[in-house]
């Protein structure tokens, strides 16, 4: 296997598609990495903006080019001397078109006769399929028509010899029932992914359909086509460890990478695959800038958020499930509470049994021996559904939910976070990435993905914040005069984001606040849209921007610890890039980049702009000329990006091993340092502070014996002195010889 040793994340889609994505080659082999690593390129849902609804696995996306623009990518990247990395998507298919999903269309059409009935993970003795589309109960808008049955816009198969009577009676012949889209979270009967009622889940468990499956994909690894496979959400699977082998077994040279989202301490499981796709290196990478001495005391505890709002999503979003687990012999009540006091997304029994047993200590409710016991035999098939609802549950009552209520830092509400663990200190960092080079050397790490709640820019300015929490007390207090909310939480994320991302276009910002309020749950939501609630918010957006008075002060405010974000931008970008495991740039994120939450994330990237700026940094490098600043411009952190990719792909041997280097002096606490086994990266840490206590002043690192030179600067390094290697950016990153 040839490991990368650095990706690029492509958001290709029908606007973007695979020759479009070709013309990257060049660019992406002079910015540094190795591989392109793309979102999935199997046939989706016409339209679809992110590829993860697929409807048939068996070709390539024709939106996107289908084969042959595949081909013709591989050889734009060979040429290029650079490999691929897809994305896969084996837990779920998408039924939003449902004439666009042949094996969907089949399956309704014939129900359990049809050839694809056994791809589907379908609850056959429920009944006929539940398909919850209906706009109310009734169903006097249905008609038939070209031998279909005609809801609207959305078209349904017959089976043979079912015509005839009027469209209700024709209806009820079906191997499936239309209902009110409000009923599905509570009658749904086949799995889906966490909540989505449009994508239904695949039984890849059974070998004839993994074969299905992955036969387009598996000619990709035969042909050469791809080095790489990310899987993504394996904890939605049947069997995930299974999976994961069969799947080895068919590419063994394949780099094999898992969306597993790890919570703090949890070890990945054994499987087959070189590791995540690097959440947990994400928290530990931007843990490191924010202050630990943040206060983060609440009304509520963060544990008991994320308990309440778990509980709450498994009864409300997961009747469904519920239902099935009841219909397998379990107790409703009893599962909904074990779910909501899952620390972790789910056990892999026998593995992780500990986590179970961590539930069943914390329950607030007597639990059955005998349930107990079914719950821990990874053969039954009560135990086998539940851990496929645990991890529903987790995404959808912390990441989706809790974390958008529990707004204290908001830098810290990331995926696979913990709100309440504020900083992490330089120990606790270099003991994680010691452990990563021993146990996962080729996992990925990122600070950004397609799922992340904010950018990485925005997170590293909102860090700024925890070293001045009385000021952004103050600052909000007065803001808050202008442009009031009732919901206190709320508020707390409206201000972050507003001068987390600032400056930012209204509209995007509009989107936002009513995603985040919607997921929220509180003083509106999804389902039950409270109309003056979001006009409040949009009100108060609106004299953000047409106050002059609070416009210029929020502005102000930004643009006081913008610097100081730029360092810490800089500095967890460099981490990220030169820790152990293999680094990915989510596409855009080479410059300041104040994305938010999806669909915000996926926004047009303006490749021509970043290449024309590449080219400047390395023509005026070459002649000598000054280095970028560290501004508006992003170009600093673009340096640091291709400096820290090139070294890696050209240098690896510099990057085999991890010793963490201090400091000594005044200062000391403010650097982070470590040695790659040549490669050597220094960051500054809490800029705040330093700043205020005088800088650097006599403060040196403890730099080992030889001659070292700043690979961002391409200048000798004079001393040891911090003052004098962070003289030009806040960060540096030393080569030995």
């Amino acid at each position: 296997m040839s490991t990368p040793t650095g990706t690029y994340r492509v958001q290709v889609r029908p606007d973007f598609g695979l020759d479009t994505a070709a013309t990257l080659a060049g660019y992406l082999h002079t910015l540094g990495v190795s591989h392109m690593y793309s979102a999935p390129l199997l046939t989706a849902t016409p339209g679809s903006p992110h590829g993860y609804d697929v409807v048939d696995p068996r070709a390539v996306n024709p939106q996107l080019g289908g084969a042959a623009a595949l081909d013709r990518l591989v050889g734009a990247l060979k040429d290029n001397g650079l490999g691929l990395v897809v994305d896969i998507v084996p837990n779920h298919m998408g039924l939003f078109q449902p004439a666009a999903n042949p094996m969907w269309w089949d399956v309704l059409k014939h129900g359990r006769g049809s050839e694809y009935a056994g791809w589907f993970d379908i609850d056959w003795d429920a009944g006929p399929i539940i398909v919850p589309v209906l706009g109310s109960p009734a169903l006097d808008d249905l008609a038939v028509a070209h031998g279909e049955l005609r809801y609207y816009e959305h078209r349904f198969p017959l089976a043979p010899g079912t015509e005839g009577g009027t469209p209700q009676e024709v209806h009820e012949r079906q191997h499936y029932r239309l209902v009110y889209w409000r009923e599905g979270n509570e009658r749904l009967n086949y799995r889906r992914f966490f909540a989505v009622t449009e994508l239904a889940g695949l039984r890849v468990e059974d070998p004839a359909v993994f074969e299905a499956t992955h036969t387009e994909i598996l000619r990709w690894v035969r042909e050469g086509l791809v080095d790489g496979i990310r899987v993504d959400h394996p904890d939605g699977l049947r069997d995930p460890g299974g999976y994961l082998a069969r799947l080895r077994e068919h590419a063994p040279g394949t780099w094999l990478l898992v969306e597993k989202i790890l919570e703090l301490g949890e070890p990945l499981p054994p499987w087959p695959v070189d590791g995540t796709t690097g959440y947990e290196a994400l928290a530990e990478a931007c843990g490191l800038f924010v202050d630990p001495g943040f206060p983060t005391a609440a009304d509520v505890s963060w544990s008991d958020e994320a308990y309440a709002q778990k509980l709450d999503v498994t009864k409300r979003l997961f009747g469904a499930e519920l239902n099935r687990l009841e219909r397998l012999g379990g107790d409703k009540a009893v599962l909904a509470e074990l779910a909501a006091n899952f620390s972790v997304y789910r056990t892999y029994l026998p593995y992780g049994a500990e986590h179970l047993d961590e539930a069943l200590a914390k329950a607030r409710t007597e639990v059955p021996a005998d349930l107990v016991l079914r719950l821990r035999d990874p053969g039954d098939e009560l135990a086998v559904r539940f851990q496929q609802l645990t991890g529903a549950v987790m995404a959808k009552g912390v990441e989706d939910t809790a974390m958008y209520r529990w707004n204290r830092l908001i830098a810290l509400n990331e995926v696979g976070g913990d709100p309440s663990r504020v900083g992490v200190g330089p120990d606790e960092f270099h003991a994680a990435q010691a452990r990563r080079l021993r146990e996962w050397p080729h996992s990925m790490t990122t600070l950004s993905t397609h799922d992340t709640k904010r950018g990485e820019d925005v997170r590293a300015r909102l860090a700024v914040l925890s070293e001045i929490p009385a000021d952004w007390a103050a600052a909000v207090a007065g803001w808050r005069e202008t442009a009031p909310l009732d919901d206190p939480s709320f508020e707390a994320l409206f201000w972050q984001t507003i001068v987390g991302a600032w400056p930012i276009e209204q509209e995007r910002l509009r989107a936002y606040f009513q995603k985040a309020a919607r997921e929220a749950n509180r003083s509106t939501s999804w389902d039950e849209p409270d109309e003056a609630f979001e006009a409040a918010v949009n009100t108060n957006l609106e004299r953000v921007f047409d106050n002059p008075d609070l416009r210029h002060s929020v502005h102000d405010f930004a643009a006081r610890i913008t610097p100081f974000g730029w360092s810490n931008a800089l500095g967890q970008k460099l981490v990220q890039l030169t820790m152990p495991g293999v680094p990915d740039v989510y596409q855009g994120t080479e410059l300041w980049e104040n994305s938010l939450v999806d669909p915000d994330n996926r926004r047009p990237v303006d490749f021509a702009e970043r290449l024309d700026l590449l080219a400047a940094i390395d023509a005026a490098a070459a002649a000598q000329q000054p280095l970028p600043p560290v501004d508006v411009s992003g170009a600093a952190k673009l340096l640091v990006v291709s400096r820290a990719l090139r070294l890696r792909r050209d240098r690896p041997e510099l990057f085999g091993g991890y010793e963490p280097v201090g400091a000594s002096g005044p200062a000391q606490q403010h650097a982070v340092a470590f040695d790659r086994g040549g490669a050597l990266t220094v960051a500054t840490r809490l800029p705040v502070a330093l700043a205020a206590a005088g800088g650097w002043r006599d403060t040196a690192l403890h730099l080992p014996e030889g001659t070292w030179t700043d690979a961002l600067t391409g200048r000798g390094v004079p001393s040891a002195a911090l003052g004098d290697i962070l003289a030009t950016y806040p960060v540096a990153l030393l080569v030995k010889g």
